[in-house]
């Protein structure tokens, strides 16, 4: 078996104040590129079609995260700034879901890896910390961003306030009108938000003139951050979601998933993930599908994605851009169209029109499944788990959460399932109350 270097225990780790750091935070960030048995195809320019170059990127991230986004090494460093933020949450809990197992009668073992507890309610400020680090090292004063449900914003928002950068972010406007709670934790963290489309950008007054009824999507609304970061040389772009980096940083989910389940003497059969963008199922499954590539364990990963938004199951494998207005560079992934608007659906931060790249290439490989899920059984596995565990997840979760119950239900062994819990609920409860 391969030892991981995010997964030695070193001895506590301490600043200057005297924060002491677990020694169960994963070291290092785990990279799938070192292991996937093809190489992913390249992203693009947008002008020219040919591979991109770090100048290209330049204008848009700092120099440290365009090194991760094409590094094929197997492990990279957490800097030490960040694994001492990452203690105000993790490691995060891995939990036994006894109760719920009595509920669904099954004789499977049901473990939740619960993300929930970050300061931001989500798995997202494992990136976010990471991005507003690197780029206050390069002196970037700003970042702009998008933003769906409000997870993502709120998390980059909470790690500019920590780091020092001011935080401008484009949220669809379905969630904005429908998600006042977000807006209000982005503004408590001292970050400004605005509804997307907007009149604000270029792009977003085209799309407004397009269609002046439209209910947004994340392609839009990274569209308009793309631009103004774009033209301001002091701000930078950061993404939630989709790219190699921000996989990469996500890793500690599953290191740590893969190093509690291992002392409790465990290996899991099947992991479920909710899938967007990617990065909360990279970040939880990628770990598993390296040993399962190095050591030749055989945990099968499924990739839950919503009937509303369903680029694995039933959008084409192709170069696209990853934003409306065609600013983004063009990426290989499983891919709805850039145009696609996905109906107003709860669940926010899975409403994007395309998969991640690297998650895309591993489907395309045949190393994971996929499944779509209906928003009614999204919501009544969740409210399910809520009354079983305590715990509201949050409606990307839920999806996750109906595949691994159907799972559950017709298993006739004493399999181990992990299911990736990658927020709570607690500012969605309007989406829950509309349900019930």
């Amino acid at each position: 078996m391969t030892t991981s270097p995010g997964t030695t225990r070193p001895a506590p780790l301490t600043d200057p104040v005297g924060t002491v750091v677990p020694s169960a935070v994963p070291t290092h960030w785990y990279n799938l590129a070192a292991d996937l048995p093809e190489p992913c195809p390249p992203a693009l320019h947008p002008g020219t079609r040919e591979p991109l170059t770090p100048d290209d990127l330049a204008p848009l991230f700092p120099m440290a995260l365009i090194a991760q986004e094409v590094s094929t090494e197997r492990w990279v460093e957490i800097p030490q700034t960040v694994r001492e933020i990452y203690a105000l949450w993790r490691p995060a809990p891995l939990l036994r879901a006894r109760r719920l197992e009595r509920a669904l009668g099954t004789p499977a073992k049901i473990y939740y890896k619960y993300e929930g507890g970050s300061p931001a309610g989500s798995h997202k400020p494992n990136t976010a910390v990471a991005q507003a680090y690197y780029n206050a090292l390069e002196g970037i004063t700003r970042l702009t961003t998008e933003t769906g449900a409000g997870q993502w914003g709120a998390s980059l928002s909470m790690a500019c306030a920590l780091l020092g950068l001011g935080c401008e972010v484009w949220q669809v406007r379905a969630s904005y009108d429908g998600k006042p709670y977000r807006r209000m934790q982005m503004e408590t963290y001292g970050a400004t938000c605005h509804p997307s489309p907007s009149d604000l950008t270029a792009a977003g007054r085209a799309m407004l003139a397009a269609d002046p009824t439209t209910t947004g999507s994340l392609g839009m609304a990274i569209s308009e951050a793309v631009e103004v970061a774009a033209n301001d040389p002091k701000a930078h772009y950061a993404l939630g979601s989709v790219l190699n980096h921000v996989l990469l940083h996500q890793s500690v989910i599953g290191q740590e998933a893969l190093a509690q389940l291992d002392e409790l003497g465990e290996t899991a059969d099947v992991v479920f993930g909710c899938a967007g963008g990617g990065s909360n199922l990279a970040g939880l499954s990628f770990p598993f599908l390296g040993r399962n590539l190095r050591d030749g364990a055989t945990t099968r990963v499924v990739a839950c994605e919503p009937a509303a938004c369903p680029s694995m199951t039933q959008g084409e494998y192709r170069y696209d851009f990853g934003d409306v207005a065609g600013l983004t560079p063009l990426l290989k992934m499983h891919t709805l169209g850039k145009d696609f608007v996905p109906p107003p659906i709860h669940a926010g931060g899975l409403r994007y029109h395309g998969m991640a790249p690297m998650v895309s290439h591993a489907y395309a490989l045949g190393l994971l499944d996929a499944v779509a899920v209906e928003q009614d059984a999204a919501f009544a596995a969740g409210i399910e788990f809520a009354r079983a565990e305590g715990i509201i997840p949050a409606p990307e979760s839920t999806h996750a959460l109906a595949a691994a119950f159907a799972h559950a239900r017709a298993a006739t062994t004493d399999e181990t399932i992990l299911i990736g819990l990658s927020g709570n609920g607690v500012l969605d409860l309007p989406a829950y109350h509309d349900y019930v």
